[in-house]
């Protein structure tokens, strides 16, 4: 941690990241219970993961009318035109719950977060900025989202490339005009599978580079109705309850039973109905989709063969064609029109499986003995996702441990929440949670929640410091690991995983038990008072080797 002479501003929280989690922190904290916060933002607006992602094409993966907050006056007043929202309107919402909350005068813009320690003898966090700024607070608060941290690979010759490289996660706020340009996109995981058919009606010509085939449902986007607007505003307090004890944090299309109890004609049937009218829906057919390898290779065969009778090409299809991994193991991706996409006269894949990019030129991408020359080339390789943005702060906890070599050989903490050795340090959607697997705003929501009263129960106890035990966090890593090892996600060298990330441990990042149940076992622990955390009072010191002294 660097010296400095500012003289630190003192709060009772500070939160980093103003997107979706840290919006409803400060509005919770500071509105509802009084904290004195102040959020710290690298974006020049709020918005977060929403704010940066400005790809043509981006769009939501869940149902605009979940992917909102619960708030019943907002819920009320703001109306949603898709479906599937739109990154603009999902921003515009974005700005106008900002608006209406004045969190803005909580924020710091155009300002990250370099480093953060635990000043023991106070028990207090003093952050430091990229702007000289330092402050002190009781809380530090990690809103910093699952996807905030673009994946950028590093190509030979990358700096003699004459024109724009653009990453999906980084988009230039004023949009891009591709129009009569030779584009190259690399990568088809979810950025890329939404922007590759909106820059193909664009560019003169569009090559795909492609190193693993992924799979992708038909979003089944459209327009909402007047009268679909008008019921769910009416039943939003019991659509949102009985989301909380779904799975994934949204209600959506049940299964029709397991694989081995289901007619097949039937099934088959099933999945044509949800191809066409749900999205997600198609591997949610069987219950057992996830865990069975004959559930799952039959929903994946469904899709390849809609892949072949998609695309026109027979030699296209078959690279387009995913047999890497089980479908849904991967994020599955909602697309509008993708595979129609490689049937444009303007669209060539190019695979880089077996013949990997050797480099960049000034002129375009080399691979093989082949020069392919572009006026632009897009990157959508995706994100460092869930700890990517707190192993880039210098966090130093108890004992002067840092946060990234506590997570050198895999992310740990116990409920998502908070992580052994920092004392004082939440994590919103942290690594053990089931966020990602989830309507993230579901998870947000409940996160937040479950932070403020926690802090209310400190404020009352006069408890000073909370740290996560070591032994139920060790616990609880062991159960989102054992849960993993049931299913076929390890499978997988997804994101889930970190495999895209070079360097990065292989560890699941998600608990697999469910949204319901995860929230039940959250609601457990703090009626029975908070077991699973170290609780320090101002006459107490804790520390390992003392722990008959820590009050609980």
């Amino acid at each position: 941690m660097s010296e400095t002479t500012t003289a630190p501003t003192r709060h009772d929280v500070v939160v980093i990241g103003a997107g979706f989690s840290g919006m409803l922190l400060i509005h919770r904290l500071r509105d509802g219970l009084g904290y004195d916060v102040k959020a710290i933002e690298r974006g020049e607006d709020v918005g977060g993961t929403w704010f940066w992602n400005r790809y043509p094409g981006a769009r939501c993966d869940f149902e605009s009318e979940f992917y909102s907050y619960s708030d019943i006056e907002i819920q009320q007043e703001w109306s949603w035109s898709e479906r599937y929202a739109a990154q603009p309107e999902i921003l515009e919402y974005i700005n106008f719950v900002a608006d209406r909350w004045d969190v803005r005068r909580s924020i710091d813009f155009d300002t990250s977060v370099t480093a953060a320690k635990f000043d023991e003898g106070r028990n207090l966090w003093v952050v430091e900025t990229d702007r000289g700024a330092r402050l002190e607070a009781r809380y530090l608060i990690a809103a910093t989202g699952n996807l905030s941290v673009p994946s950028e690979p590093t190509f030979p010759g990358m700096e003699s490339f004459a024109g724009p490289i653009h990453h999906t996660g980084r988009w230039p706020k004023d949009g891009v005009d591709f129009t009569g340009q030779r584009v190259a996109v690399i990568g088809t995981g979810s950025s890329g599978i939404q922007s590759i058919p909106v820059i193909a009606e664009q560019a003169a010509e569009l090559t795909v580079f492609q190193r693993t085939a992924t799979f992708t449902v038909p979003a089944a986007n459209r327009p909402l109705t007047d009268r679909e607007r008008q019921v769910t505003k009416a039943n939003y307090p019991v659509l949102r309850e009985a989301a909380k004890h779904t799975r994934a944090g949204i209600l959506g299309e049940q299964p029709m039973g397991s694989f081995a109890e289901v007619d097949l004609v039937l099934a088959r049937g099933e999945l044509e109905r949800r191809w066409r009218t749900t999205g997600l829906g198609v591997t949610a057919t069987f219950n057992d989709t996830l865990v069975s390898e004959e559930a799952n290779e039959f929903v994946s065969q469904f899709v390849r063969d809609k892949i072949n009778q998609i695309v026109e090409d027979p030699a296209t299809a078959k690279l387009l064609e995913p047999h890497d991994y089980p479908i849904g193991t991967k994020r599955l991706a909602l697309d509008t029109g993708y595979y129609e996409t490689y049937n444009r006269p303007n669209v060539r894949l190019v695979s880089v499986r077996e013949t990997p990019i050797d480099r960049f030129t000034p002129r375009g991408i080399v691979v093989g003995d082949h020069e392919y020359e572009f006026d632009a080339i897009v990157l959508a390789t995706g994100f460092d996702a869930v700890t990517g943005a707190l192993e880039r702060i210098d966090i130093e906890g108890r004992g002067a441990a840092k946060l990234a070599e506590a997570w050198a050989e895999g992310a740990t903490s116990h409920l998502g929440l908070a992580v052994h050795g920092f004392p004082n340090l939440f994590t919103v959607t942290g690594p053990g949670s089931p966020a990602i697997l989830t309507n993230v705003l579901a998870s947000i929501e409940h996160h937040v929640e479950w932070i403020a009263d926690y802090l209310e129960f400190l404020r009352r106890e006069g408890i000073v410091r909370t740290e996560a035990d070591a032994a139920s966090q060790a616990g609880w890593v062991e159960q989102v690991a054992e849960l993993a090892g049931h299913t076929l996600y390890p499978k997988a060298a997804s994101w889930y995983m970190g495999v895209n990330v070079p360097g990065k441990p292989r560890v699941f990042l998600a608990y697999l038990g469910g949204f319901g149940t995860y929230r039940a076992i959250c609601s457990k622990v703090a009626a029975d008072g908070y077991p699973g955390f170290l609780h320090q009072t101002p006459a107490h010191e804790v520390t390992d080797h003392d722990s008959e002294r820590v009050t609980s």
